[in-house]
């Protein structure tokens, strides 16, 4: 047999699924089914309509057909136990029978008519291979999934991770922007020492001299008593660190006149 196309129809020839196994433009198909419905001879038992060119070999399928065009010369007793494996095939893939269940199925059933036809002549295969060669492509195709969707998966982790390491970054460049002018091991300012070349200070140099220690002058009166007073030059530096003239008048007079 050569076996041209096998279609899924409705009563009024539109095509809902189509698989050609022979050279034909989808023009030529569409007018094959098309003109189907107006070859069914009424009341007839018959399941093949021969034309001028081709044979149609059907069954129903509820509101649908399920037809095989074919040449003339085909065996049509071939042809009629290929059709109810096509038949059986849709019946085992599909839950309904209806038009909407045969679109939302149309890929698994244009596979599985792959495996029972190949370049229009029938293979040795029962339902049963069928259904194992459908399985075993789902099976690869739901490992070739899993590894996709791993895959997505690690990409957008990497991308978590990079955006993570230049939040990190740009964290980092903001928190050194916003240092002292004058502090730290900056760019282009060498480290101080030995000397002032090179270094740089936005405090004046003044404000780190020590405060001057105060000093106390000494005055004789005429009689040379020690009730002489001191009169301090300067104001002594109230600070904590070690402060010099602390000392009574009493010792400092006894120092002098000892």
């Amino acid at each position: 047999m050569v076996l041209l196309a096998a279609s899924i129809c409705t009563r009024g020839g539109k095509p809902v699924i189509s698989r050609q196994f022979r050279d034909m433009p989808r023009s030529r198909v569409e007018g094959l089914l098309s003109s189907f419905p107006k070859l069914l001879p009424a009341n007839s038992q018959h399941t093949t309509i021969e034309t001028d060119s081709v044979r149609y070999v059907y069954q129903p399928l509820e509101d649908l057909y399920m037809i095989l065009i074919t040449n003339r010369s085909s065996n049509i007793l071939q042809d009629i136990d290929t059709l109810h494996l096509f038949a059986r095939t849709v019946s085992d893939l599909c839950r309904s029978l209806d038009e909407r269940d045969i679109v939302r199925n149309s890929f698994e059933l244009l596979e599985a008519f792959d495996e029972i036809v190949s370049l229009g002549y029938r293979e040795n295969v029962s339902l049963t291979q069928i259904r194992s060669i459908l399985e075993m492509d789902s099976h690869e195709e739901k490992i070739q999934e899993i590894i996709e969707r791993n895959k997505e998966m690690e990409a957008k982790e990497e991308l978590k991770r990079r955006a993570k390491q230049l939040e990190l970054q740009r964290r980092e460049a903001a928190r050194r922007g916003m240092g002292p002018p004058g502090g730290g091991f900056g760019s282009g300012m060498g480290m101080g020492g030995g000397g002032s070349g090179g270094a740089y200070s936005s405090v004046p140099g003044s404000a780190f001299e020590p405060a001057a220690a105060p000093v106390y002058v000494h005055r004789e009166g005429p009689s040379g008593a020690s009730g002489a007073g001191t009169t301090p030059a300067a104001k002594p530096f109230k600070g904590k660190g070690m402060q010099l003239g602390k000392k009574t008048k009493g010792d400092l007079l006894g120092s002098i006149d000892g």
